[in-house]
């Protein structure tokens, strides 16, 4: 453990970055390797591998691997062995019924509130899916997941960005569980139409329409269980450490 902090600081005097900003960066990495599907539920997420590719020492790969768990997206077992968390389709249902009401909230924070410099950043996400629509599958949900984000952003309500967050990322792990081929090219229509509603108002239109286009997700999305894939959990993170 001695040697373990003696390197933490070595690595942190050669990076310049703190511990905390390594666990973020690693978090981050991680969050969306699981969101593009790159990692599949139950993967096996090693704290000797996960530091050996991110450059940083076990306790820092740990204390990712603990966040994570916080937000749902990790299972921690006996032995610090970590994994893909793996939802129930309960879980995954109830995820959704729950960011129905969350991402509601947003809406009403936001509707007919929107400037003009949001509308931007928002049309700007949704071009990138728009471009995406005939890549890898995982890159439409993670720029999908990000346009929900940013709404919530937009707020400037920590609690409801970060639970908003949380079951986003959620969401997308149980889209990877129990998912047909997602539609890009219904989600950038969406997304449009939700960023009109939201500019103009009413509050109660723009909620109806974000309820409307989360239970099409759902309902386009949770009904078939993926197969399983065998990888090298090295080679699978190599994309994202760059």
């Amino acid at each position: 453990m001695a040697e373990e902090k003696r390197g933490e600081k070595r690595e942190q005097k050669r990076s310049g970055k703190t511990g905390g900003d390594r666990v973020a960066a690693i978090c981050t990495a991680l969050r969306r390797a699981i969101i593009e599907r790159a990692l599949s539920p139950g993967d096996r997420l090693p704290e000797d591998s996960l530091g050996e590719r991110f450059g940083v020492s076990r306790t820092i790969a740990r204390s990712a691997l603990g966040q994570l768990a916080a937000e749902g997206l990790v299972d921690l077992r006996r032995n610090r062995i970590a994994v893909v968390a793996v939802p129930s389709f309960e879980d995954a249902r109830d995820i959704f019924d729950i960011r129905v009401d969350l991402e509601r909230q947003v809406v009403r924070h936001l509707a007919g509130k929107l400037t003009e410099a949001q509308v931007k950043q928002l049309t700007a996400i949704v071009e990138a899916e728009h471009q995406a629509r005939h890549g890898a599958e995982g890159i439409s949900i993670r720029l999908a997941t990000e346009f929900h984000v940013r709404l919530a952003e937009m707020t400037g309500k920590p609690v409801l960005i970060r639970y908003v967050t949380e079951i986003c990322y959620r969401a997308g792990l149980s889209l990877a569980v129990f998912s047909r081929p997602h539609s890009s090219e219904c989600a950038v229509n969406e997304h449009l139409e939700l960023i009109e509603a939201i500019r103009t108002g009413p509050a109660d239109k723009a909620c109806a329409l974000m309820d409307e286009h989360l239970e099409a997700v759902a309902s386009r999305a949770l009904l078939q269980s993926s197969g399983a894939r065998s990888r090298d959990l090295m080679d699978i993170l190599a994309p994202y450490t760059e």
